[in-house]
């Protein structure tokens, strides 16, 4: 690079920031952190990175919110969404709203440099396994607009829940995990249930695989 890329982190959690700036400032410069849409919206309008990483469940309305109230103010501006979820619906929602790739968190700091550098170059990146999603997609073997249409009726909590039922969680385990009551859990579920208008847990399994969910 001739020169320094300037980038952005937003994400909720002020730990997963701190790391991220150790494994990458130096050989790019980490012009704002934000933690939520509204502080993240603000400080990007002000420093126009170049790239922002961009975390895609934070309050607000995650990253698909803030990429919708920039990209077409602000097209130089490139995002690249880092994520712990590997979900199909994430990864083609954050795309389609115009994310020039999507890694998971698990990457290490001389990959995400390189994705980086590539995403500020125009380039689209991808971890290995999510890429295959964004194929699918353009070639009709993921129903993205029935994806969205579902997902549209559910909130954040209510797709943490559900996405862990269909793995197999018991609601014990459900509760644990997601820091929630056991009677919350059972509420939740009970809720998208009724709004994807199944009747069982092995249906929402079942439904959640068809759509490569889980």
């Amino acid at each position: 690079m001739t020169t320094t890329l300037r980038v952005a982190i937003v994400d909720d959690h002020a730990m997963f920031r701190r790391g991220v700036r150790a494994e990458i400032d130096g050989p790019v410069e980490i012009v704002a952190e934000a933690e939520d849409v509204e502080s993240a919206v603000a400080i990007l309008v002000e420093t126009k990175p170049d790239v922002v990483l961009l975390d895609v469940h934070m309050p607000g309305g995650g990253g698909l919110e803030v990429i919708r109230r920039l990209h077409l103010r602000h097209p130089d501006m490139k995002f690249l969404a880092l994520s712990v979820s590997d979900a199909a619906e994430d990864v083609i929602g954050i795309i389609r709203a115009g994310a020039r790739g999507y890694v998971t968190k698990n990457i290490s700091g001389p990959e995400l440099l390189d994705a980086i550098d590539r995403v500020a170059a125009g380039d689209a990146v991808f971890s290995p396994r999510l890429a295959g999603f964004v194929l699918d997609a353009f070639a009709g073997t993921i129903e993205v607009a029935q994806i969205d249409e579902d997902f549209d009726r559910l909130t954040e909590r209510e797709r943490e829940v559900m996405r862990l039922i269909a793995r197999g969680y018991a609601y014990k385990e459900v509760a644990k995990e997601l820091f929630i009551s056991i009677k919350t859990v059972e509420t939740h579920v009970s809720s998208v249930l009724r709004k994807l208008q199944l009747s069982s847990r092995h249906e929402l399994t079942r439904w959640a695989n068809d759509r490569r969910l889980i």
